[in-house]
């Protein structure tokens, strides 16, 4: 199957109008993981990322992703030869949001919901803060 002219816009797109509950969703987990930080960041990567993971899993998002991107795979117009699970490589937990990942016709397509953004201080050390909402960036690569 190959895919429409801009598979990247058409993952948008879909995620925007037939997944906005689920990006929802990830945006009150992860307001719920920004909630927990003393003042308005976290600097610990690995820290923010499982406990995104663990308010994800507990309201069974992380399933709930698998699918998503099975869905999103299809709106860019490729099929998937095996089904994703909810786990490395198809379905990671970051310390800026949920990465999807699939290997389809062109390459790898991604989808990070952002829910965190990095920002890095002048001595190099990281802070983590909450975006204003869930942005879902696509790249086909």
């Amino acid at each position: 199957m190959t895919g429409p002219p801009d598979p990247v816009r058409a993952v948008e797109r879909y995620l925007r109008s037939e997944r906005a509950d689920v990006i929802a969703a990830v945006g009150d987990c992860a307001d719920r993981v920004a909630s927990e930080w003393d003042g308005g960041s976290a600097t610990e990567p690995a820290a923010v990322a499982g406990r995104l993971e663990d308010c994800l899993d507990d309201r069974g998002l992380l399933e709930c992703l698998a699918t998503v991107l099975v869905e999103a795979v299809g709106a860019a117009g490729y099929d998937l030869p095996a089904t994703p699970v909810a786990a490395p490589p198809y379905v990671v937990v970051t310390s800026r949001g949920p990465v999807l990942r699939a290997t389809v016709g062109p390459g790898r397509l991604v989808v990070l919901l952002s829910a965190f953004e990095i920002v890095r201080s002048t001595d190099g050390s990281r802070q983590y803060r909450r975006l204003d909402g869930v942005d879902p960036v696509v790249s086909l690569k």
